[in-house]
């Protein structure tokens, strides 16, 4: 199966992207069959340019762009990205953690040790 994914470059505390497709098989900095675009997370604003044209041609002949690819896209306006993206459950979600932490109830006393006669 290919894959649409992103390749680390650049140099140590200054990481670029490259965005390729790779044989889901290969290393992640191994080689790859086409480059796509590239995407800079530095940047302010991030940077993320790419052939969209190119990367819906290959997910429509069956590659699958990976989860955060796929995020990258959507921000970036591409449709029908959603399939893609899969739930990070390692993330706090917004709100759920905070109401948790409100409704905090007193503890309950602990029990008293039999007295001893």
């Amino acid at each position: 199966m290919l894959k649409i994914r992103l390749q680390r470059s650049g140099r140590e505390n200054i990481p670029t992207y490259r965005v390729v497709l790779a044989d889901h098989h290969r290393p992640v900095k191994g080689k790859f069959i086409e480059k796509l675009g590239y995407y800079n997370p530095l940047g302010k604003p991030w940077k993320l340019e790419v052939d969209t044209e190119r990367i819906l041609e290959l997910i429509k002949l069956g590659a699958q762009p990976s989860s955060t690819l796929a995020r990258l896209l959507k921000a970036q306006g591409v449709k029908d990205m959603e399939k893609f993206i899969t739930p990070m459950h390692d993330r706090k979600k917004k709100g759920v953690e905070e109401a948790k932490a409100a409704p905090a109830a007193p503890a309950a006393p602990a029990p008293e040790a039999p007295k001893a006669a």
